[in-house]
């Protein structure tokens, strides 16, 4: 199968271009930076005339469409790129779908839930009225919109997924990314971090994402979307203990706060369907993902 990973370089799309790789399929691979690599092309999907060089290129299958601006402070701080991003990027990979028919999987976040506060089934947002509660959850939710309008006027195929607190080896550290990630590069580097105590996550451990979105190119069902998660509910502190403990640190440099607001309190999600549908296995413990993680972090920075 011809399958292209917009964002194939990041930190969900460089293990689902391996993934995707060793069961087979032809991958190719569209990302920002230039780079090295076989199937690679350089491309930023907000501009029109790059994403259909891609299409000039291949006549794909598959999409996985995974470039996007991520987290809500970065939509918060660089507002204009999570827009053009993820919006007009979505918009210009969707016009290539409904020219050539090609089937897509789409990541979206657990961020469309928004201040729900009970477990979060994926039919929530069609039963009630759910507030977003910065950018970069209205520009997923934005897309989501723009994916249901054009399979309702041109009959695109497309799989939504929302993903809830992805973390692992891979991700690089930036003040964006996410909790786990943050939280062990400053504790590796002796640097202060803010932990929000009222606040709990479902986190799922790379490994067990990726596995399961390349399950959807063998399982694809037009029109579904499906949260994948892991099946450990804990807070937000839970994650700083345990990457504290492994390092031998104490809590000198951590802040306990009550809450942050404008964010989401509490993401409990219900993975049924993932399981159903898509053999979804959460297969990697928060103990041991979170041991992998900073191993890979004392590796890569070169600490410890």
């Amino acid at each position: 199968m011809k399958i292209l990973i917009t964002g194939g370089l990041g930190a969900v799309g460089a293990p689902l271009t391996r993934e995707l790789r060793g069961r087979g399929h032809e991958v190719w691979v569209c990302d920002l930076p230039h780079a090295e690599g076989p199937n690679y092309m350089r491309c930023d999907v907000a501009d029109y005339r790059q994403v259909k060089r891609v299409f000039d290129c291949v006549d794909f299958e598959v999409v996985y469409h995974l470039a996007a601006e991520f987290g809500r402070w970065n939509g918060e701080d660089f507002y204009e790129k999570v827009w053009e991003s993820n919006a007009i990027g979505t918009k210009n990979i969707l016009q290539m779908q409904e020219e050539r028919k090609f089937r897509m999987v789409f990541t979206s976040s657990s961020e469309v839930y928004g201040d729900w506060p009970e477990v979060m089934v994926e039919d929530v947002l069609e039963k009630h009225p759910i507030r977003q509660m910065n950018d970069y959850a209205i520009s997923k939710w934005v897309n989501e919109m723009q994916i249901l309008n054009s399979a309702e006027r041109f009959g695109s195929q497309t799989v939504r997924v929302r993903l809830f607190n992805t973390y692992g080896p891979g991700e690089y550290y930036s003040e964006y990314r996410s909790v786990v990630c943050q939280f062990v590069y400053r504790a590796l580097h002796d640097l202060p971090y803010t932990v929000y105590l009222d606040h709990h996550r479902t986190s799922s451990y790379i490994d067990d994402t990726v596995r399961t979105l390349a399950n959807i190119s063998e399982r694809f069902k037009p029109g579904e979307v499906y949260n994948i998660a892991g099946n450990e509910y804990h807070d937000i502190k839970v994650l700083s203990d345990m990457i504290l403990a492994h390092l031998g640190k104490d809590e000198r440099l951590v802040k306990y706060v009550p809450f942050e607001a404008h964010n989401t309190r509490d993401k409990k999600a219900d993975v049924f369907r993932a399981v159903r549908d898509l053999d979804h296995k959460s297969a990697v413990p928060l103990s041991v993902g979170i041991t992998r993680t900073i191993e890979w972090q004392k590796e890569v920075y070169k600490r410890g």
